[in-house]
């Protein structure tokens, strides 16, 4: 069963990151178009997903357009029981999805005065109150699933599901932002940062697309919070380890060099987003 899935900016898109960490996260097979919002509107750039007027969307094998985030999180969930999208315990499948509708509708403070840019580290961010009290809002849900559902390991509700990609944006924001949150909270944002899916997520964003104005925040600027990744970068000459890209299966024509080793990909989105983050690409990392 394959999707067609249409995503906005790597960098940028909150909700096309939450979409596409379900298909990446459960291994569903999508064929997968991106818009740049540079581009102009973005219900122009998307003419052939009538009714959809927004990114992210999918198109189900039968041709249905399902345009919603949380409708498309619901449809996979239903299409894919073998797969722990929602968690399968009544309590803590009810937690999750109250989580989720909340995420969906609300926070609007915190979406709006913190733009998601995983391109950025803002180091002297002050939250405005509204800010301080969605804050405070995320954590209560947090700790409140987490006591309700007491799961084992570090995700909200169980196994990581729906609605921890949900709240994957949210996540993001506050390491972004250098927003400050309670202990428990910044264990469930480190989470997400270490998570391999959602390096993957930024590593593409890092890579590919234009900086984007209206994203920019006049804020001084660090590292980025999340594991730092391995050194790399793309090189001009050199031997290649492999013969065939990791990911296509493709014969080599771009090179990149990491610890003195050199790589070769079959074209430069490959390369640049295995350099932007070698260690979130478990293709790459079985050459390594």
């Amino acid at each position: 069963m394959t999707y067609d899935l249409i995503i906005g900016d790597y960098a940028y898109s909150s909700w096309s990151m939450r979409a596409w960490l379900l298909f990446d996260r459960f291994g569903i097979e999508r064929r997968e178009t991106e818009i740049c919002f540079a581009d102009g509107a973005v219900p122009d750039l998307m003419p052939d997903w009538t009714p959809a007027k927004t990114v992210p969307a999918i198109r189900t094998p039968e041709g249905a357009v399902v345009g919603e985030s949380l409708a498309i999180a619901e449809e996979l969930a239903s299409r894919h029981p073998d797969l722990p999208l929602w968690p399968e315990a009544p309590l803590a499948r009810a937690t999750a999805r109250a989580l989720s509708a909340e995420m969906h509708a609300g926070f609007t403070s915190l979406r709006g005065d913190c733009p998601m840019n995983l391109r950025k580290a803002y180091t002297d961010f002050i939250p405005s109150e509204a800010v301080e009290r969605d804050l405070r809002r995320i954590e209560t849900l947090w700790d409140h699933a987490r006591a309700t559902c007491r799961p084992e390991g570090p995700w909200l509700c169980g196994d990581y599901g729906i609605v921890d990609a949900f709240y994957a944006p949210v996540a993001m924001r506050i390491a972004g932002y250098g927003l400050k949150v309670s202990p428990s909270a910044q264990a469930y944002v480190n989470a997400h940062l270490a998570d391999l899916s959602l390096r993957r997520w930024r590593a593409l964003g890092l890579a590919h697309g234009p900086d984007l104005e209206r994203y920019r925040r006049d804020h001084e600027t660090g590292a980025w919070p999340g594991p730092a990744p391995r050194a790399a970068e793309a090189a001009r000459t050199g031997t290649p380890e492999n013969d065939a890209c990791p990911y296509s299966g493709k014969p080599v024509t771009h090179l990149m060099e990491m610890e003195g080793r050199i790589f070769g990909m079959c074209n430069a989105r490959c390369r640049d987003k295995t350099a932007a983050d070698p260690e979130a690409w478990p293709q790459f990392m079985a050459l390594v």
